[in-house]
């Protein structure tokens, strides 16, 4: 059986590599992975796969007609806030597969938000439409649930997701923190330059060694690199491509402070202590689930004291979540695996 996976994939978004390296490592062993991919020749590479430009009709045309199921493969897909296009890019690819008769799954989907009616209808026809539906979080859950489709609800895959070491790492100096931040209209130049302040303050405090993790080069290596430079002697960008890699970081840091979602899970999954900065309600939905210390962006403190005291407070104090908790969230995950194992037989 042949399967076509797509996601943003093939984009150095090193959340939405986790979610495609989770994905094949759950899907049944006789299925055939085909991978739609921004960078067709790295995904073949990185996981040996067949994979295909995303962006070539052509291609696209050519892979659902080789393949018996298309898997949306993860993630906030099914959104209209950061990208107008995206719905309807994905939108457009299942309702294709659809009328061409292929099994069609949405897989650990983290929907909305859908702000514009137009992406609305489509995406509840699109749902509507699918042979089995996971979500990853509540609110898309209910937001499910309104629509009356069907569907089961586990948490983010990526909790499942196999680490590896990072020798990389093991030379730093100890104790670590790691600090995930990205591009974004909410991380004003103000806001970067008070975390950045907060940060000099917490590091001479605990005296711990800063890793800057860019997730996406794109839009978070250029955050790291106006940072090091105030964290001299005391910092590393540390830039991995490898999704189990970046998860194994987490094993060898006390403290993450974190904007990127799958930074949060992966350090949590890890047992890694989290402080989260939220631009999305996904993020939101994470502190509330694990009861996460972090602010909201739009309100991260002027006072870069207050900052600097929130954080030592979660390094000092915050309990990592319990391995039985960690083992728990890990099980449920593979829900995940078991609705692939009952469509793609």
């Amino acid at each position: 059986m042949r399967s076509l996976l797509s996601g943003y994939y093939g984009k150095g978004n090193g959340g939405d590599e986790a979610l495609l390296a989770t994905l094949l490592q759950m899907l049944p062993s006789h299925v055939t992975p085909v991978v739609l991919s921004g960078n067709p020749q790295q995904t073949r590479d990185r996981y040996n796969v067949e994979a295909y430009d995303r962006m070539s009709p052509l291609a696209v045309l050519q892979a659902l007609r080789s393949c018996d199921a298309l898997i949306w493969g993860g993630g906030s897909l099914i959104q209209d806030v950061t990208s107008t296009i995206s719905p309807f890019y994905y939108g457009g690819l299942m309702a294709l597969a659809q009328s061409m008769g292929l099994k069609t799954i949405a897989w650990a989907q983290g929907i909305g938000p859908l702000v514009r009616p137009q992406t609305r209808w489509l995406a509840k026809r699109n749902f509507a439409g699918c042979t089995k539906v996971s979500v990853r979080d509540r609110a898309s859950a209910a937001l499910l649930s309104d629509w009356q489709i069907p569907h089961i609800v586990a948490p983010d895959p990526v909790w499942a997701l196999a680490a590896k070491p990072v020798p990389a790492i093991w030379d730093l100096p100890r104790p670590r923190v790691a600090v995930t931040l990205r591009k974004h209209p909410q991380l004003t130049e103000v806001r970067l330059a008070n975390i950045i302040h907060a940060l000099v303050a917490f590091q001479k405090a605990t005296q711990t060694f800063i890793i800057l993790l860019p997730f996406q080069k794109s839009e978070d290596l250029e955050i790291a690199q106006a940072i090091q430079p105030h964290l001299a002697d005391v910092s590393q960008i540390l830039s991995l491509e490898d999704p189990q890699i970046l998860k194994g970081v987490f094993r060898d840091v006390e403290m993450v402070i974190g904007m990127r979602l799958h930074s949060l899970i992966m350090a949590a999954a890890e047992g890694c202590r989290c402080f989260a900065l939220s631009y999305d309600p996904k993020v939101n939905r994470l502190m509330e689930d694990l009861s996460m210390p972090g602010w909201n962006l739009v309100n991260l403190p002027d006072d870069t004291n207050v900052i600097t005291q929130n954080w030592l407070e979660c390094y000092a104090n915050t309990e990592a979540i319990s391995p039985t908790k960690i083992q728990s969230l890990v099980e449920g995950a593979l829900i995940h695996r078991k609705l692939l194992s009952e469509v793609l037989h």
